[in-house]
């Protein structure tokens, strides 16, 4: 029996149409700006984005780390919720590269945070006693709280904000993707929001390796540096940056697919007495559930028994995560193998 991985959407493997692309790739040194392949990558991604311009990283998380570093100084602060990946899942990198501190703000159960919570968060300009607030951070989606997204009326009200008081805006858009196929509102509407925007192309639209940012031409100049300084300048990249050109190029507009394989695992999962699961919060293609009967612990061990993969979000919840290398079949299997473990 094939192991049916639902650990997450970075467990794809690329396509035999994509691997084709890696094969065919023209190549030069991208530490020169002379890769082709990774030029026309970040070309195409500031377009779709609607960015002066976007650079190629190797990961989500130095996509993260190199925005907050060129919008920042060594002791400014960034507002974030509190279950948003740069704090939950980025080593402490804003504190260990860029000198920064995180203040948090207790989102509603979808990790979304209003104005009104933000704005007593702002220092004043005039503490120089205190760290100075100098960027607001946004996840959309948000992962941890079950890939869920965050309103574009909301996300125009906390931009207004940060532009009332001098601030920057930062999306942490791994999976914007899933965002836009999910409401219809293209990635450049949600990217006109925030000055810089990071993006995964590994997750649920297949590329093995990368992301891109995006902003301005001078932020990206910056980043650029900031890359290099920090280990991730690349020389022939566009054998990889070539996966990443076809995701974005093919591989969007499946994601809906991914949405639907996440909508009937919940549905099925919410008709087991021994499983809790909130509905409301499967939106794009993440399922958090918990077993009643079992910890999660042993609840993952008895799934693995069987070949069948999960992750964990919070504590005392399982994560699913729906991609195109698991089928509906195998939604369905997958359902019937946690009914046997918890019934």
């Amino acid at each position: 029996m094939k192991i049916i991985d639902l650990r997450s959407d970075t467990v794809t493997r690329p396509s035999e149409a994509m691997r084709k692309a890696m094969y065919d790739a023209e190549v030069g040194d991208d530490v020169y700006k002379e890769d082709p392949t990774t030029n026309k990558l970040e070309e195409y991604a500031a377009e779709l984005l609607g960015k002066e311009a976007a650079l190629f990283v190797p990961s989500g998380v130095m996509g993260n780390q190199i925005c907050l570093h060129v919008l920042t100084r060594p002791g400014d602060e960034v507002i974030c919720e509190k279950d948003a990946h740069i704090f939950q899942y980025e080593s402490g990198s804003p504190a260990a590269l860029s000198g920064l501190q995180l203040s948090l703000i207790d989102g509603n159960k979808k990790g979304i945070f209003s104005t009104d919570q933000v704005e007593p968060l702002i220092r004043p300009t005039s503490a120089y006693y205190m760290a100075r607030t100098r960027v607001i951070e946004i996840e959309n989606t948000h992962n941890r709280a079950g890939g869920t997204i965050n309103p574009i009326e909301n996300i125009k009200s906390i931009s207004a904000l940060a532009k009332k008081y001098n601030l920057f805006t930062h999306l942490d858009g791994a999976r914007i993707w899933n965002a836009y196929v999910e409401t219809g509102i293209k990635p450049s509407e949600y990217a006109s929001h925030f000055d810089t925007v990071s993006c995964c192309l590994s997750k649920g639209l297949g590329a093995p390796i990368g992301s891109i940012i995006a902003g301005s031409k001078e932020m990206i100049a910056e980043a650029f540096r900031t890359r290099k300084g920090w280990g991730g300048g690349m020389r022939q990249v566009g054998i990889i940056s070539s996966a990443g050109l076809f995701a974005l190029q093919n591989n969007i507009e499946r994601l809906k697919e991914d949405h639907l394989k996440a909508k009937k695992l919940a549905d099925n999962l919410a008709q087991l007495k021994n499983v809790s699961i909130d509905l409301d919060l499967v939106e794009t293609n993440i399922v958090m559930f918990s077993p009643k009967k079992i910890s999660v612990d042993e609840f993952l061990s008895k799934c693995k028994e069987q070949r069948l993969l999960f992750g964990t979000g919070k504590v005392g919840v399982v994560r699913a995560v729906t991609h195109m290398d698991v089928s509906i079949e195998e939604i369905d299997q997958a359902a019937n193998i946690i009914e046997g473990i918890i019934s």
